[in-house]
């Protein structure tokens, strides 16, 4: 059965889009239909491939923003300036066309609602989410999960986002969701602004003394940045997990 199972995540399906829309200022949120697909897990993502008609291929890697209970697969997709395939996704790509994709992939940044439904509340660890830029893809999927599911667990969301307009998911924000900017405010923001530090996780943040599982993704020095902060302010490593990308610079 196991080997089944990995076997159909490595096999590539193809995914037909129904739906592509604007989210923010620099994101698109690709719908695709994917027969075949066996579910997922939030947290997890899958990999893209295009095939050119000359025959060249290429591909990325791209979390699931949407949760295992919503129709579909949805990926949130920055435009990349000169990024080869971001930027047909984003700018090219059409309802009815297709492409190739594998997965669910990932089994280590994850976190499913039904596995704490056992736990006695005395003993059921909160959750928190750090997100910065695109990085907030996956905890979305988690947050979205954990309302359609009922969750008896508590989690919160702490994002970073360069500004308003490059908020995401911002149907799925709600109270437990704290919202910071770094590049600059509208009039009317009541939320904090700047980069998240120790100062704001104290504030808005799961304190050490509540022993919550935290899921950091973002782009790299962001997610290295709020990790170190994180065990200084005492929480514990092993309950820390890190999903990155790109490169040295932190957009968020």
């Amino acid at each position: 059965m196991a080997r089944a199972a990995v076997q159909r995540r490595l096999t590539w399906l193809l995914a037909r889009l129904t739906d592509s829309r604007p989210e923010g200022d620099r994101v698109r949120r690709l719908v695709f239909d994917v027969p075949g697909w066996t579910g997922h897990l939030p947290g997890q993502h899958v990999d893209v491939r295009l095939t050119a008609q000359d025959g060249y291929r290429t591909q990325r890697s791209y979390s699931i923003a949407s949760p295992p209970e919503q129709p579909g697969l949805h990926l949130l997709v920055e435009h990349l300036p000169g990024g080869e395939v971001s930027g047909y996704l984003t700018a090219e790509m059409q309802a009815g066309d297709a492409l190739e994709l594998r997965g669910p992939i990932g089994g280590y940044f994850i976190w499913s609602a039904d596995a704490d439904r056992t736990t006695p509340a005395e003993q059921r660890r909160p959750v928190q989410l750090v997100g910065g830029g695109a990085g907030v893809s996956p905890l979305l999927a988690m947050l979205d999960h954990s309302r359609r599911a009922g969750s008896p667990t508590p989690v919160r969301l702490l994002y970073s986002a360069r500004t308003a307009g490059d908020v995401l998911g911002s149907d799925l924000l709600g109270t437990e969701t704290t919202v910071t900017l770094t590049r600059g405010a509208p009039a009317d923001w009541t939320g904090p602004t700047g980069r998240i530090d120790a100062a704001l996780l104290q504030e808005r943040a799961f304190g050490p003394a509540e022993r919550p599982r935290i899921f950091v993704c973002g782009p790299t020095v962001f997610v290295e940045t709020v990790a170190t902060t994180l065990v200084e302010l005492g929480h514990d490593p092993s309950s820390v997990r890190l999903e990155r990308f790109g490169g040295a610079e932190s957009p968020a």
